[in-house]
């Protein structure tokens, strides 16, 4: 039975209290996780607020950089480890997780490591009142302790995609892992010890949100600055805990995103495109699409071949050869999603695949599996086209003109991102224009170069991530006046 502990000051330390981690492949238990509580929070920010006052705050660009990248090399070379401890928390096919998530977590400390390596700040030359002439220029400073509020559907890339940046600026972190996936953080405090990396800059507490780790944590006065990727209704509660102090906040939240099929579009690309956005990691992914929206003409062809890529996806353990769908997360997660399968139908949903449980066999048959599903004949305020599912479906609905598709799309409070499919360039640039989202993709999905900015409009999110835009969530940018 494997302990999971928390990492504090370079030590790994158990606690009285511990949770079950279960694996979603089949619901059995896979360890037992120490939950931190106010004296483990208390301790963790201690020691993360002496480390930047000694070696690690006193430490050069490039030797802090030498570190990451080091750190990044040590991922990668125990990336089996890495890779088992993430299959066994989510479920999810080996062939996504050694694709996406462990080259991606590794790969998060070299490229911010090299960004803040090569980012210029600005310089100013003026004559003063008298004659005289003054130099200003402008020097990027730590934010200081950073708590990082990490989610479950991508456990090492989101959470690296944090920690890279925040430690590559000076800053030092306290990151509270998903209570349902621990491993990978945990891990990572082996791979910071092995490569120098001072103790209280990279530190692990794990437990739940209100009443445990995540409360003490968002809450204490000396985190300086939260930033956090999950649920909205988690982000306001945070954004409440860091108004005590007027602590900046970083936010990627929840999304209710939608994928526009025009009549002009590469109709196979689409449909592999729109079968990615709706159903890889079963659905749990917040960038992924739960309304599409084709144009008339093509409408009922595009139904019946995402019907068809849908029910050939294989449902299964990670490591069954040609599996592209695993389990959701969690039981409690399952029934949501199953809830809405049911209002669906309630609603008058006509169901055209899925919309329950595929048969799983032998311990299988206790994991939390559902079958991809696929809706239309629903009203715009149904609750599978308003609400955030986060499960393997989509509701698809015709639309005819360019207009129609742009307010169809904008409907909604979440503002996280959109996927677009035509050949006409003219509409492209228009609907990337007018869909109200942080990200826009224009024939692809999930296409990303990490230069650029992340982050989601209205309910989806506050302030960018990414590239230059990392620094300026991770920094404070101090301006330095010189009179000659």
């Amino acid at each position: 039975m494997k302990q999971f502990l928390n990492f504090i000051n370079g030590e790994f330390v158990a606690t009285g209290k511990t949770f079950e981690n279960r694996a979603p492949i089949n619901n059995q238990v896979i360890g037992q996780v120490h939950e931190a509580g106010a004296a483990e929070v208390d301790a963790a920010v201690a020691a993360a607020r002496a480390a930047l006052g000694g070696e690690w705050g006193r430490m050069s660009v490039v030797k802090r950089t030498e570190l990451l990248h080091a750190v990044a090399d040590e991922i990668n070379r125990r990336f089996d480890d890495f890779l088992a401890a993430e299959l066994a928390d989510t479920g999810k096919p080996r062939s996504l997780a050694s694709h996406i998530d462990i080259p991606r977590g590794a790969a998060n400390f070299k490229i911010f490591a090299d960004i803040v390596k090569n980012v210029p700040t600005e310089s100013f030359q003026m004559t003063t009142p008298d004659g005289g002439t003054a130099i200003s220029y402008a020097m990027r400073t730590p934010l200081g302790v950073i708590a990082v509020v990490c989610p479950w559907n991508l456990p090492l890339l989101l959470m690296t995609w944090k920690v890279g940046p925040a430690l590559a600026c000076g800053n030092t972190v306290i990151v509270k892992p998903s209570e349902e996936t621990p491993a990978t953080a945990t891990l990572l405090g082996e791979v910071m010890n092995s490569v120098g990396i001072p103790k209280g800059v990279y530190q692990v507490l794990h437990g739940f949100g209100p009443g445990s780790a995540g409360e003490f944590l968002t809450r204490h006065p000396g985190v300086d600055g939260i930033t956090f990727t999950g649920e909205t209704r988690t982000g306001e509660a945070i954004m409440a805990a860091a108004a005590k102090g007027v602590r900046p906040v970083s936010f990627e939240l929840g999304g209710k995103n939608a994928g526009i099929v025009f009549a002009d579009a590469d109709f196979d690309a689409a449909v592999a495109g729109i079968t990615r956005s709706a159903f890889e990691n079963c659905g749990q992914v917040c960038l992924g699409t739960e309304r599409v929206y084709v144009q008339r003409p093509i409408f009922e062809r595009f139904v019946a071949a995402l019907k068809a890529r849908a029910e050939a996806l294989k449902i299964g353990p990670s490591d069954e050869p040609g599996v592209g769908l695993g389990p959701l997360i969690s039981a409690e997660h399952k029934a949501k999603v199953l809830s809405y399968y049911a209002k669906a139908r309630a609603e008058g949903a006509t169901v055209v695949t899925g919309g329950g449980e595929p048969p799983m066999h032998g311990a299988y048959a206790q994991g939390h599996f559902v079958q991809p599903t696929i809706w239309t004949g629903l009203p715009e305020t149904s609750s599978v086209v308003r609400e955030e599912v986060f499960g393997p479906c989509c509701h698809i609905a015709p639309f005819d003109t360019e207009e129609e598709a742009v307010r169809l799309a904008n409907a909604t409070d979440y503002g996280l991102a959109t996927t677009v499919w035509t050949r006409d360039l003219g509409t492209a640039h228009r609907m990337a224009a007018a869909i109200e989202v942080g990200l826009c993709w224009i024939n692809s999905w999930f296409l990303r170069d990490l230069r650029t900015a992340f982050g989601g409009a209205g309910a989806s999110g506050i302030g960018r991530e990414g590239g230059v835009h990392s620094l300026e969530f991770y920094t404070e940018l101090r301006n330095v006046m010189i009179k000659i």
